[in-house]
């Protein structure tokens, strides 16, 4: 038996979303909030002007690119995208986890587009090269959080494509760097990366997706809150402050202490770094512990911020996939209950084991105090498991 360690984490919240917050936050970051005030009232407008302009700037976002927050989180923003976009071309759908499949379920059965689908198993990117990003639209996910495999870049998309590109990076943005020029309609929401309350997601759209929302009529009803043209014109708005719906402004003001936070530590840069660094110490682990795996099949693939984990021990695999399962749900459960990792177990759909988030919020010194428990842990219910044969 793994002797119980003696060091805790100092934050246990490992959570894939909401993420936790930053380092040193607390209530009172959001004295500033602007509650109480209509969302259309000048300080309202201004404070969601400033996140805009912030997320700009912190995410380096090119400045003919137009950034909006929008309903629904980053599943918001991605279905927004696709009821007003799609329809003038042929669309390659792109995915190897649940939150893709999403896609692939919207194309089919609602949309009714009949899409080229590239579905790869969990772990295993689908081969990219056969996606015609020359000539199609495509709609991806650049980090798949419920499976730990990310695209390492946006090489196979064509540079001088005819189509437009919807990329999900709802796990992806301000944790692993975007390729902007290849991508046509980003989407993330708050709550991933930087750590944020739900429900407020972001659509970034470059002038070619602007242009193809422009010329577009949609073959469908668009509701709206999906709606982002009105007369064949953009909705300007949109992309100044004027949301679709009622914000929370409290949410608002948490949103933009992160990104004044993200600014002080030395911006995008340095959430890559904190994220890179992170990983690794969960990487690392894995590559020493015979008793767990990745996912993801190539460590080319690995994901930085939602790494997901697998067992890997010979006699917890002879027992079969419910025993794997036990131990995997027993571990989170251990863990969970000694107050040391919340909510690490993988994503419902996704095949058992763990999920431990590594963005630029977490410390490295909680992932570095965390692994022995996780060997703690899994000594516990394997012994448990071999008392029960």
């Amino acid at each position: 038996m793994t002797n119980r360690p003696a060091t805790r984490p100092r934050v246990p919240y490992f959570s894939s979303g909401p993420c936790t917050k930053r380092p040193g936050w607390s209530l009172q970051a959001l004295e500033g909030a602007a509650l109480g005030r209509s969302h259309r009232s000048a300080i309202g407008k201004a404070k969601l002007k400033e996140a805009i302009d912030l997320t700009r700037s912190v995410l380096q976002v090119p400045a003919d690119y137009r950034i909006g927050i929008v309903p629904a989180s980053d599943t918001g923003a991605v279905e927004m995208a696709m009821w007003s976009m799609l329809g003038p071309k042929t669309v390659e759908v792109v995915a190897w986890e649940a939150f893709g499949l999403e896609w692939v379920t919207d194309a089919l059965k609602e949309l009714k587009i009949s899409p080229r689908i590239h579905v790869g198993e969990y772990g295993v990117l689908p081969d990219l090269s056969a996606v015609d990003t020359q000539h199609n639209d495509v709609i991806f996910t650049w980090n798949g959080t419920a499976a730990g495999v990310r695209v390492p870049n946006a090489d196979w998309i064509a540079a001088d494509r005819e189509g437009v590109t919807l990329c999900d990076a709802t796990s992806a943005a301000f944790a692993m760097p975007l390729d902007w020029e290849k991508l046509d309609v980003v989407t993330f929401s708050w709550q991933k990366v930087m750590g944020g309350e739900a429900a407020h997601g972001m659509i970034v759209l470059s002038p070619r997706a602007v242009a193809r929302i422009e010329g577009n009529v949609p073959a469908w009803p668009v509701p709206k809150v999906f709606r982002m043209a009105k007369d064949g014109k953009l909705i300007e708005g949109i992309f100044k402050g004027d949301t679709i719906n009622t914000p929370s402004m409290l949410a608002v003001e948490d949103y933009l202490d992160t990104l004044k936070w993200a600014q002080g530590i030395g911006g995008l840069p340095a959430l890559h770094a904190r994220a890179d660094v992170n990983a690794k110490v969960i990487h690392d682990w894995v590559a020493r512990t015979p008793w767990i795996g990745h996912l993801a099949a190539d460590d080319g693939t690995y994901s930085n911020t939602g790494v997901c984990l697998v067992i890997t021990d010979p006699d917890v695999l002879a027992r079969g996939d419910a025993a794997v399962g036990a131990v995997a749900k027993g571990i989170a459960d251990n863990l969970d209950a000694e107050g040391i990792a919340y909510d690490i177990g993988a994503y419902r759909d996704a095949p058992a084991g763990l999920r431990i988030w590594c963005g630029g919020t977490v410390e490295r010194a909680d992932l570095e105090a965390l692994t022995p428990w996780l060997d703690w842990a899994f000594a516990t219910e394997k012994a448990k498991l071999a008392r029960a044969a």
